[in-house]
């Protein structure tokens, strides 16, 4: 199942979505729906942004948002030094194609892929090229390679995407607000949810891999959403635990078992 079929069972069944904050969606029938796709992570951190999105306002009121150069990058390259712990140089790709090609150019076997919480402790300070999506909801064609500054630069890195300033203010802000979150977020706040989702998923930190059958999988996404949860509808990408979340949000799930 793809996203947009996903948007539309939503639509279906619960009618537009109204509101959304922290792992929850409220939608106009009045329905609140737990979401685990999150953008498929790029919402781990809350679908209201919070700072970010405060940071993202007040540089459109400034009027920073033409083609002109408003800041250098020093800004976004500082985030994700301080999140890896190496300084690095910071590019910006909009599909994950291209991004992977320029991060395989620059060193082949010393590649990597940062996941909030599941990387938490990695050397990063080893690896050359580290692939970053933004901790932000509505960034989903923004990839972050984030290079060593002693690497040499292959041509093909130049070939990067122009992010507007002011996107780049509130990707900035979301990273210095992973780097906050990181700490507090730890394996009890991941694990409260395990009597009804390790049912259908293996959990691996904050991740959750289906264990449903391929050729079942797209029945079991309808048949959460039918008891207002949201999963990844994409068939081997993970879905997320709903941080903060009650467990009384599974109650339905949990009486109206999926079988496979």
């Amino acid at each position: 199942m793809t996203v947009t079929e996903l948007s539309q069972q939503i639509y279906k069944r619960y009618g537009p979505v109204t509101r959304a904050r922290g792992c929850f969606l409220y939608t106009k029938k009045g329905k609140r729906l737990t979401d685990l796709y999150q953008e498929d992570g790029r919402a781990i951190l809350g679908w209201e942004g919070g700072s970010a999105f405060t940071q993202l306002k007040n540089v459109l009121s400034r009027g920073q948002t033409g083609s002109f150069i408003c800041e250098d990058k020093s800004r976004v390259e500082k985030a994700v030094s301080t999140l890896l712990n190496s300084q690095r140089n910071v590019f910006f790709f909009s599909t994950l194609e291209h991004v992977t090609k320029a991060a395989i150019a620059v060193s082949m076997q010393n590649i990597s892929v940062y996941k909030p919480w599941l990387t938490y402790d990695a050397a990063w300070s080893a690896v050359d090229s580290v692939i970053i999506e933004p901790p932000l909801p509505w960034t989903a064609s923004v990839f972050i390679l984030a290079v060593k500054k002693e690497c040499p630069l292959p041509e093909v890195i130049y070939s990067q995407t122009k992010v507007p300033y002011a996107l780049q203010v509130a990707i900035t802000r979301g990273i210095y607000n992973l780097i906050d979150a990181l700490p507090k977020r730890t394996e009890k706040d991941f694990f409260i949810y395990d009597t009804v989702l390790t049912k259908y998923f293996e959990r691996r930190g904050p991740y959750l891999d289906p264990k449903v059958p391929q050729e079942k999988y797209d029945d079991f996404v309808l048949h959460c959403l039918d008891n207002c949860v949201i999963i990844n509808p994409e068939e081997g990408h993970s879905s997320i635990v709903p941080f903060s979340a009650d467990k009384g949000v599974f109650t339905s799930l949990k009486n109206s078992p999926f079988e496979y």
